[in-house]
This record gives structure tokens, C-alpha cells and sequence, in this order.
């Protein structure tokens, strides 16, 4: 990975230092000091279990918005804004020390308690800066190091997930008096009394959770007990809304391991101003760079747009003479704009093309709505005809990469008429729905291949929900999304509805009947945990052969908790053999691995979205129904139908 000018990291530079507290034994009984690498796991402690962090707005350049800060921990703004008794739609002033919810557990072989949080690495990143900036001391490099052995930490990729452990831990079993703890990092001049004096619990507390306090301290990660449960009672530091913060991190020191030591004389305060001056100067010098880099970049992105709108084709990088869709009547301005700079990474087809690879865009080319198959040079195109800005699509098309989601290959734009064009791998069977639906296609579906069209889309789902940044949520998962490949394998299509963010809210209210999540239909809350619900109502049609809805309008969902769902565990075998697809009754079907998909299938339906399972379990657990099956000898053997899933 390329080094970032040493200019741009001056400021970074200026304001940051990594101070590791001293290392202590691990596997402790109690919880102890942090070492560099977290808290220890500690046998008297229960995981997982609900903890926080205190986390300071404003820092780093992330945004003074809720929603940017639950996607740096992958978490909502509504749990935030629930843990500060916040509005979702408030802004928090800079500096405004914020509880942020945490999940911290203690992972088989790690040897410290730790939240994780996925970070997508961009220029410039090191393990170090970000602990230090963004997540402002909350971590230490040597920590995400540990949990990330296959990534070289001096040679990252750009656009590499890597995950940092959120220092944290789990009150002992015997305390009944703590019902959380808080990971606080010390800032310049606080002292156990005065942090006491901030959560309104007393100093000695602290020392019980981190041993004496010591004389070098700053920055170092401690706990600190919350007596009642939030947003019931907020602790001073949170109620008060100090926006007088200091930053994540001092000056540095030679190296991130030497600790600074801040003298509290006057001398102290006259350096620290210096310091401050030096660092507003030379973040107003990075602001003005910054500034002509993007003055810069707009004017060659108007050279750009203006050859493309001009009817200047670019394919392979390079600039053609032929136009893009005819005569210069501007009418892709809006969109070319925005697209230019992908022009080199996808094939940018002419009108002429498209129109003669679908027949004039014949109905005999029609696929489904207005997607039409296209024979191009001797490849077979699926093309999306739109009227509207393809605008977000692409933006999210072109950050994804995934053999179980279908592929961009190029795009088109008519001047003429508006009309924005999305060429598409062929896929050559079809949609699922319509396997499920044909008696005849239902029937060669068998059970392996339903399991494996479960895990496919669970794949998927799990790539654009873990590995994208910010996550994407799908928001129309769907059997008819879902197409089917030579090979029967399972790709999701459509993403015209795609969100990016791990959460929003939105007043406009689309989708389909029957896989519409209850959250989304009552306060239009969007997040991955509505892709989840869904993915449940699929994973029902590919057990029962059924739609989503009936012609009734009754979903398919509130069938299966009143025929299926409902009951003791034990029969819930001979309940999912009753309900499921006739097509199955006559094939090697193992009554276990059915149950295994129902059971999932419920999970994902649950009507609190916080506790239904990430894509991540699900996959996990879809993957042991389908090594289940391949053990399958014929007879009638079960596993566990409890179907209970750590929600994450």
C-alpha cells in the first residue's frame, strides 16, 4: 500500500499517542488492568454481556451524527440514542461524551474480552491511527494485531476489512451491585476521583476493578462500574452534555510504546497551548490542501462528464469518438456526474448495441418487468431498462464483489430520451420463484438443492452486511431477487432499493407483501436486521412451495407461526412434515435438516430485529443442516430443533 504524504498525516501526527498500560497476568479471576491487549477473561464473569464505552463526538473526522458513530461500532443509532436518552434525529455537539452500547464477550481461545467492530482500512490507515483517532484509545494496535493474525500490519490493502476489539468486560458473577461496565479512557488530569465524581459511584471501585491508581495514566483504558441500568439513571458525564472534551490522544512521543508523561504545572498549560496552536494551524494548512485537491478532481470530473454528455464513449479507459446514446441533449448530466469517475472500471455499451442485441427491445427478449436478455458479440447480457437515476445503484454495485450476488458488467445512457441502462451477467435460469411455483420445476428442486440455495443467499447477505462499508442493506430480498445459475447456485439481484449505513429511517415505505419486516412497516426503520427477516419468509417459500403471500393477503409467515412455530420442540419434525412442499414427500429427505431451516427460518422472524440472528449465524448454522444431510443414511434421525441463535 502506498505511504500518504507526510504533509497529510502532520496533523494526525500533532494530536496522537497510543499509551499501552502495563501487561498483567491472564486468565484472571477478577477483573484486572488492561495490558495492551484488553482485559482479561475472567472466570467469574458470565459473557456475553451487556457493556459500554464512552466515546467523545466529534474526533477524527467522524461526523457529528448518530448514525456515523453506530456504523464505526456496528451498531444503530437507535441503541445509541436509547443509551443517552437522545432523539434518533438529534446531533451530538462536539466533544459530547456519548455511551455507546457494546456486546462483549469473551471469544473460545482468546484470552481477552473484547467487542469486535469491523473498519474497511483507506489510505493512510495504520493499525495504531485508528485505534488512536478514531476510536480514540478505546483499543490498542497490539490487540488488533492479535485478532487479525492474517493481515501483515505494515502492508494493508486498501479496502481490507479488519476488525478492532473494543476493550471491555463483564461484571462478576458475585457483584451484584454493578449492573454494566464502562471502558473509560483517561484524559489529561483526571484522577479516579474525579472520574468517580463523573459515573457518581465512589473512587474505590475503581481501584477494586483496576488495582491502584497510577501516576501515569493518561490514556490508559479503565473500567468503571454502572450501578443502574440506562437510559433509567445517565451517570454526570453523559447527563451534563459536555462538549468540552479533550481529543483521543496526546502528542506523540518517538514511538507508540514510550508513555508521555504531562507535567500539571503551569508550564504544562502554556506547552499545551503551543501544542493546540501548532495543531490548528496545521490542520487549517490540511484543509486548504484538501481544498485544491478537490477543486482539482471537480474540474477533470466536469472534462469528463462533459465528453460523455457531449457523446464521447469511453470503454477500456480510453475515449472513443462514438457517442453514448446519440444526439447532445443532455439529459444524463444528472447522472454522468456522479458515475464518471467508474467510467474506467466498467464497459460503457452504446444505445445501437443494446437495441440490436435485444431485437428493438422486443417482448420476445423480455425476462421479467423490464429486464431484457441481450446477445451482444456473442455474449449473452441480462439489461435493465430504467427511466430514473441509476445513481445510488451503481454507487453500490461498484463496492460490491461477490460470487453469490449478481454481476455489473457495464451500463448505457441515452441523451435522447433519459433513459439509463444496467447490463447485467446472464443468469440462466431464471428466478427462484418461479422454480418453486412450476409443479414440474418443484419437483427437480430437491431438498440438497433448496439447502444450498439457503446457503447461497446466506453468503451473499453476510458479504454485503459484514464486508461492505458502510454496510448496504438490500431493503427487497425476495424469491423473485433471487436468481438461479447454470449450476443451480444462488444469486441476489436487483439492489434498486439498496441502502448504505447501518441504519436510517425513511417515510417512504417500499416492498413487497409478505416480506416486509414489522419495524420498517410501522416506524421505517432500515437496517441489515430487516434483510434478515426476509431472508426468513425465503427460507419458508423453499420449505413449503408457497408464496410469500396468499391470494388472501395473509403472509406466509403468520401461517407457519400458527402451524409450525407453535408447540413443543420435540414435535416440531412432524409438524414441518405436514406443512412443507408435496413436491419433497416423494425424495430422500432428512427430517432433522427440514426442521434445522425452519427453526432458522424463526429466528429470522422474530419481531424484535435485535434478536434475530446475524447472516453470519445463520450461515454457520445452515452449513452443519447441510453436513447433516450429507450423513443422512435414509432413516428417520433428528438434531436439535430448538433452533436457538446467538443474535449479534
Amino acid at each position: 500500500m502506498a505511504r500518504p504524504p507526510r504533509l497529510l498525516l502532520l496533523p494526525v501526527l500533532l494530536c496522537l499517542c497510543a499509551l499501552p498500560a502495563p501487561a498483567v497476568s491472564q486468565n484472571a479471576t477478577t477483573p484486572s488492568p488492561a495490558s495492551v491487549e484488553g482485559f482479561n477473561c475472567s472466570r467469574n464473569s458470565t459473557y456475553p454481556c451487556q457493556a459500554y464505552a464512552l466515546y467523545r463526538a466529534g474526533f477524527a473526522g467522524v461526523p457529528l451524527d448518530l448514525a456515523a458513530i453506530g456504523d464505526l461500532f456496528g451498531i444503530s443509532r437507535f441503541m445509541i440514542a436509547h443509551a443517552n436518552n437522545l432523539s434518533v434525529s438529534s446531533a451530538p455537539a462536539n466533544g459530547q461524551p456519548l455511551l455507546v452500547p457494546l456486546q462483549c464477550g469473551c471469544p473460545s481461545g482468546s484470552p481477552n474480552a473484547y467487542a469486535p467492530t469491523q473498519y474497511q482500512i483507506t489510505p493512510g490507515d495504520t493499525y495504531w491511527i485508528i485505534s488512536t483517532t478514531k476510536l480514540q484509545n478505546l483499543t490498542q494496535y497490539q490487540a488488533v494485531e492479535r485478532v487479525n493474525p492474517t493481515l501483515v500490519p505494515t502492508n494493508l490493502d486498501v479496502g481490507v476489512m479488519v476488525t478492532f476489539p473494543i476493550f471491555c468486560q463483564c461484571p462478576s458473577r458475585s457483584d451484584n451491585a454493578t449492573v454494566a461496565l464502562v471502558t473509560y479512557v483517561m484524559q489529561p488530569g483526571d484522577t479516579y476521583a474525579s472520574v468517580a465524581a463523573a459515573f457518581a459511584v465512589d473512587a474505590q471501585s475503581l481501584v477494586s476493578l483496576n488495582g491502584p491508581e497510577p501516576r501515569t495514566q493518561q490514556f490508559a483504558e479503565i473500567l468503571v462500574p454502572l450501578r443502574r441500568k440506562v437510559p433509567d439513571f445517565l451517570p454526570p458525564i453523559v447527563r451534563r452534555n459536555n462538549a468540552t472534551a479533550t481529543p483521543a490522544s496526546p502528542p506523540p512521543s518517538a514511538s507508540p510504546n514510550n508513555a508521555t508523561v504531562v507535567s500539571k504545572d503551569r508550564d504544562g498549560v502554556v506547552t499545551g497551548l503551543a501544542i493546540g496552536l501548532g495543531v490548528v494551524g496545521a490542520l487549517w494548512l490540511l484543509q486548504m490542501l484538501l481544498l485544491a485537491c478537490l477543486c482539482r478532481r471537480l474540474r477533470a470530473k466536469g472534462r469528463r462528464g462533459d465528453a460523455v454528455a457531449n457523446g464521447d464513449g469511453v470503454e477500456g479507459g480510453k475515449t472513443s469518438s462514438s457517442g453514448a446514446g446519440g444526439g447532445g441533449g443532455g439529459g444524463e448530466r444528472f447522472l454522468v456526474s456522479d458515475i464518471s469517475e467508474w467510467l474506467d472500471k466498467y464497459r460503457v455499451f452504446k444505445v445501437e448495441e443494446l437495441e440490436r442485441g435485444t431485437g428493438g427491445f422486443d417482448d420476445a427478449h423480455l425476462i421479467n418487468g423490464s429486464v431484457y436478455k441481450a446477445n451482444i458479440d456473442g455474449e449473452v447480457f441480462a439489461v435493465k431498462r430504467m427511466k430514473w437515476d441509476a445513481c445510488e445503484e451503481l454507487k453500490i454495485l461498484q463496492k460490491v464483489n461477490h460470487s453469490n450476488l449478481v454481476k455489473l458488467e457495464g451500463f448505457c445512457i441515452n441523451s435522447s430520451t433519459g433513459d439509463c441502462f444496467l447490463v447485467y451477467e446472464y443468469v440462466e435460469n431464471g428466478s427462484l420463484d418461479v422454480w418453486l411455483l412450476d409443479r414440474d420445476r418443484a419437483r427437480s428442486l430437491d431438498w440438497r438443492a433448496r439447502l444450498h440455495i439457503a446457503l447461497d443467499l446466506a453468503h451473499g447477505l453476510q458479504y454485503i452486511h459484514e464486508h461492505t462499508w458502510p454496510r448496504v442493506v438490500h431493503k427487497d430480498i425476495k424469491s423473485s431477487n433471487v436468481l438461479l445459475d447454470a449450476r443451480m447456485r444462488a444469486k441476489i439481484a436487483n439492489f434498486g432499493l439498496a441502502k448504505t449505513g447501518h441504519n436510517a429511517v425513511t417515510t417512504h415505505i417500499v416492498g413487497t407483501q409478505g416480506y416486509i419486516a414489522p419495524e420498517y412497516l410501522a416506524d421505517g426503520l432500515v437496517t441489515t436486521k430487516m434483510d434478515v427477516f426476509a431472508y426468513g419468509v425465503v427460507l419458508l417459500e423453499l420449505v413449503s412451495g408457497r408464496e410469500a403471500a396468499d391470494e388472501t393477503g395473509e403472509p406466509l409467515w403468520a401461517d407457519a407461526e400458527d402451524r409450525v412455530f407453535r408447540g413443543r420442540d420435540e414435535r416440531l419434525e412432524a409438524r414441518v412434515a405436514a406443512w412443507m412442499d408435496p413436491a419433497l414427500a416423494h425424495q430422500t429427505c432428512p427430517p432433522g435438516s427440514v426442521a434445522t431451516v425452519v427453526s432458522v427460518a424463526r429466528a429470522c422472524l422474530h419481531k424484535d430485529p435485535a434478536k434475530r440472528p446475524s447472516m453470519v449465524d445463520v450461515a454457520y448454522t445452515l452449513s452443519k443442516a447441510d453436513e447433516h444431510f450429507a450423513d443422512y443414511s435414509g432413516e428417520s434421525v433428528s438434531v436439535d430443533g430448538s433452533g436457538e441463535i446467538a443474535a449479534r
